[in-house]
C-alpha cells in the first residue's frame, strides 16, 4: 500500500472517529431506527435523481447496502440508544476488521500472513477484555449493547465484501447508490418497533435547540461520515485486499474514545483502556504483517512471457558475455571452401 493510500486510510479514521459524537447528538433527539432511516433517506432522493447508476453487478450493491447500511446502523444505533458508551462503541464496532478478514479468507480465498493472524488474535483478545469489563455492569446494561454492536460489526464486514466484490470503476457512485437501499427497510422496522408516531414527533420538534443539535449531527453523519468517509473507504477496498484495508478501522477508537472523553465526559475504566490498547496493538501488528508480502504464483499462465525479439545481448551476467564472445570469434575464422560433413561421406 502506497503512502498516499495510507494517508487516505488515516483520514477515514478521523472522520469515522468523530462520527460517533455526531451519532450521539442525533440519538439524543431521534429514535434509533428512524434516525438510521432518515440519514439514508436524505441522501437517497438526490442520488436517484442526479447520480448515474454505478457500473457494478446489482447483487454486490445489494450486499453492500444490506451489510453496511441496514445491519450495521440498525444494530449500532440500537446499541447506543440502550446504553452503549459512545467511545466504547467506536472500539467494539471495529470487530468488523477481524470479521472482514475471516470472511475474506472463507468466501474470497484471500490469504493471511502469520503476523496478520497473530495481530487479529491479539485484537480479539482485547475485545474479550472489554466484554469482561462490560459483564460487570450486568447482562442487560453491559453485555446486550455490546452484543448488538458486535452484530453491527459483522454487518459492516459483509458490506466490506460487497464493495470489494463490486470492483467499482467509480467508488463514489457505489457509495452513494448504497444509500438508496436502507431507507425503506429501516423505516418499516421503525414503524413496527418504535411506532408510527415516534418519527413524526421527533421531526415536529426538530427546530428546538436539541433538535438543531441533532440535525447538525445528522449533517455530519451524511456529508463527512458517509459521503467522504465511506467513499474513501470504498476506494481503498477496490484497490487492495480486504485483509489489508480492514485493519485501518481498528484505529478509529483512538479518535472515538478521545473525542467522547473530551466532548461527552465519558471515562472508560482501566480494563477498558487496557483492552483498547491491546486491540490497537493487534491492529498495528496486522497492518505491519500485510506490508510487502507477496502471494506466491502457482499458475504458470500468470508468469510473464519473454518478448519475441529478446536477443542474446539481453541475457544477464556471464551468459550474455559468453554469447557475445562466441559471436565475436566467428568472423576471425579463415574463409575457405566448406568442408564436407562427415555424415555425408560414402562408406
Amino acid at each position: 500500500m502506497s503512502t498516499r493510500h495510507r494517508l487516505i486510510g488515516l483520514t477515514v479514521v478521523v472522520l469515522w472517529g468523530l462520527n460517533f459524537i455526531a451519532i450521539h447528538a442525533g440519538l439524543e433527539h431521534f429514535p434509533p431506527f428512524f434516525f438510521a432511516a432518515l440519514r439514508f433517506a436524505v441522501m437517497a432522493v438526490p442520488v436517484i435523481l442526479f447520480v448515474p447508476f454505478p457500473n457494478v453487478p446489482v447483487r454486490w450493491l445489494l450486499l453492500y447496502g444490506t451489510g453496511f447500511g441496514i445491519i450495521q446502523f440498525a444494530f449500532l444505533f440500537l446499541a447506543l440508544a440502550n446504553g452503549m458508551p459512545t467511545g466504547l462503541a467506536s472500539l467494539v464496532l471495529q470487530s468488523s476488521a477481524p470479521f472482514t478478514v475471516v470472511l475474506g479468507v472463507l468466501l474470497l480465498g484471500e490469504r493471511m500472513t502469520r503476523r496478520q493472524v497473530l495481530g487479529i488474535g491479539v485484537a480479539i483478545g482485547g475485545m474479550v477484555l472489554i466484554g469482561v469489563d462490560r459483564a460487570e455492569a450486568g447482562a442487560g446494561i453491559g453485555v446486550l449493547p455490546m452484543l448488538l454492536t458486535l452484530v453491527a460489526g459483522l454487518g459492516w464486514a459483509f458490506g466490506n465484501l460487497g464493495s470489494r466484490l463490486a470492483k467499482p470503476d467509480n467508488p463514489m457512485r457505489l457509495t452513494l447508490w448504497m444509500c438508496v437501499i436502507p431507507p425503506i427497510p429501516l423505516y418499516l422496522v421503525s414503524l413496527v418497533i418504535e411506532g408510527p408516531s415516534a418519527g413524526v414527533d421527533a421531526l415536529s420538534t426538530a427546530f428546538t435547540h436539541e433538535g438543531l443539535v441533532a440535525l447538525a449531527g445528522l449533517a455530519y453523519v451524511i456529508v463527512l461520515g458517509t459521503v467522504a468517509g465511506s467513499g474513501l473507504w470504498t476506494y481503498l477496498m477496490s484497490k487492495h485486499p480486504a485483509s489489508t484495508v480492514a485493519p485501518f478501522s481498528l484505529l478509529v477508537p483512538v479518535v472515538g474514545i478521545t473525542a467522547s472523553w473530551l466532548v461527552l465526559g465519558e471515562n472508560p475504566s482501566a480494563l477498558q483502556l487496557i483492552g483498547a490498547a491491546v486491540v490497537i496493538v493487534g491492529c498495528l501488528g496486522g497492518m505491519m504483517g500485510a506490508a510487502g508480502r507477496a502471494v506466491p504464483v502457482t499458475d504458470s499462465s500468470a508468469c510473464p512471457t519473454p518478448p519475441e525479439n529478446a536477443g542474446s545481448t539481453q541475457l544477464p551476467g556471464r551468459a550474455s558475455r559468453s554469447v557475445r564472445g562466441r559471436r565475436s570469434r566467428r568472423p576471425q575464422e579463415p574463409a575457405g571452401p566448406p568442408r564436407e560433413p562427415v555424415a555425408a561421406k560414402a562408406p
